[in-house]
């Protein structure tokens, strides 16, 4: 037996390993197995490996990565996925009507009992037409086996139904687009409540923290008796007061942090943190509505499928006029069959061949008004689909002027509100150096104060609009709003 001292370093990125032995040589084979089983344990306690499956669920996400990581989960896109892949094999199977079809059968029969004929005794004499010779005429075994093919010359129905099937592909290829699209706009929308509820924690601890000094100066004045005791109670409860505010944005973080993990389709055990902020980007948009109602008339993909809708109902029209039409088709048979008794072997029975081949035309002559009523009724349902169509496009025009209105009102109102906090943040300064040379009173710093977490609030509410509204603008000029290397 051969002991073994193994001796572990404090230091988890290397292990080492001492062997002391009484035996002069080891076993070539335990040395290399013992190192391996080392090795392995050596990995498994590495800290990195330890955290592997921690570090799977950590993110650190911008805007973009939200985006491509929202894209890749996505449930809502992955059955819209399975639904374009569902129209392919919808074409494939319209094809198969006016492909060659091709059969084949074979049948064995066993006689249990034999059929019988009966023939008129007229060899008998003298002859008896009343009497009747029973004539056994099947085998004990019979087979045969067929081979049959079909193509269809015209049918009208089949080629109305294929050409519908190609737009009912490109339908689902715009749905979709459409789905993508959705899915992009929930996943910017739910970051960007993240990141604006984050952002006003951040404010009520700012707000915090200046009336938490200006508690202690006053502390500090009060002992020099510059102060009086009334100045401490408010400084105080204006610090307490901001105690709900403070813990209602913790709490809406949480549920913004949620709803933003559920968008992107992953755990909401995740450890996410958001680097992206608040902050105007620099896309491009139409500055009036006809040029951004001629780009949604181009690139919206909803519209798109009304459009397509309306070609696959010309299709269905006159699919219901083809059944007038007649149908040619084309058949050949091949056949081959046996009977034998029991005491002919299979090798020795005959397999004589037949074969046929033929045109077969079917029309319809009356079939009670149905051709009529069908092709009625398909009119009706292109002119629906075209109505919805026109109606699609006037609130789609609807839809670009409020949302122009409100992208244009958040973009002004940053403009004011940017200028505005500089003259707050001045402002407060000024009444906070007023107010320790004791020359500014309470209500003076109360009111800087105010306007200076007023004027952060307004512009970081104009901002999130601003960014809101874009979103919104985009998926009403049919912008797929994806990063450029996502877009294909």
């Amino acid at each position: 037996m051969i002991p073994l001292f193994v001796y572990w370093s404090r230091n988890p990125d290397s292990l080492f390993l001492g062997i002391i032995s009484n035996t002069i040589v080891m076993n070539r084979f335990v040395l290399p197995l013992v190192s391996f089983v080392l090795l392995l344990i050596s990995v498994a306690l590495h800290p990195r490996a330890a955290n592997a499956a921690v570090d799977s669920s950590r993110y650190t996400l911008t805007l973009d990565d939200a985006v491509h990581l929202g894209l890749s989960k996505s449930r809502a896109l992955e059955i819209a996925r399975l639904d374009r892949e569902m129209a392919s094999e919808k074409i494939r199977e319209t094809w198969s009507e006016v492909l060659p079809q091709l059969s084949t059968s074979f049948t064995y029969t066993r006689t249990l009992q034999p059929s019988v004929l009966f023939f008129p005794d007229v060899f008998s004499s003298p002859a008896n037409p009343n009497s009747f010779i029973p004539l056994e005429i099947s085998a004990d075994n019979s087979a045969s086996a067929t081979l049959d093919l079909r193509q269809k010359l015209f049918d009208g129905s089949a080629i109305a139904g294929i050409r519908a099937a190609s737009v009912v592909r490109k339908i689902s290829d715009e749905s979709y687009r459409n789905t993508r699209s959705a899915v992009v706009a929930d996943i910017k929308q739910a970051y960007f409540d993240a990141l604006i509820s984050r952002d006003r924690l951040q404010l009520v601890r700012q707000s915090i923290e200046r009336w938490g000094l200006a508690q202690r100066d006053t502390r500090a004045m009060f002992r020099q008796g510059v102060a009086a005791d009334i100045d401490t109670l408010q400084a105080f409860l204006s610090v307490e007061n901001l105690r709900p505010d403070l813990i209602q944005a913790e709490s809406m973080v949480g549920i913004a942090m949620t709803k933003l993990k559920n968008s992107m389709g992953i755990s909401a055990d995740s450890d996410v943190t958001l680097t992206g902020r608040l902050e105007v980007p620099t896309a491009s948009y139409p500055v009036d509505i006809a040029s951004a109602f001629e780009e949604a008339l181009q690139s919206r993909s909803d519209l798109r499928q009304l459009e397509l809708q309306v070609e696959a109902e010309d299709q269905k029209v006159f699919s219901a006029r083809s059944e007038r039409f007649p149908v040619l088709s084309a058949f050949g048979r091949l056949e081959t069959q046996t009977a034998f008794n029991d005491d002919v072997s299979l090798a020795d029975s005959d397999w004589p061949v037949s074969s046929a081949v033929g045109l077969q035309v079917s029309m319809p002559i009356f079939t009670g008004f149905r051709i009529g009523a069908k092709v009625e009724q398909a009119k009706i349902s292109r002119m629906q689909v075209m109505t919805r169509l026109a109606d699609l496009k006037a609130n789609i025009r609807a839809e670009i002027e409020m949302c122009l209105s409100v992208f244009n009102e958040a973009r002004k109102r940053i403009e004011v509100q940017s200028k505005t906090i500089a003259v707050a943040e001045r402002s407060y300064r000024i009444s906070q150096l007023r107010f320790r040379e004791g020359i500014g009173s309470r209500l003076e710093l109360t009111d800087a104060e105010l306007q200076l977490n007023k004027a952060k609030t307004n512009y970081l509410q104009a901002v999130y609009d601003y960014l809101m509204a874009s979103v919104l603008l985009d998926r009403a000029l049919g912008r797929s709003g994806a990063p450029a290397e996502l877009k294909r």
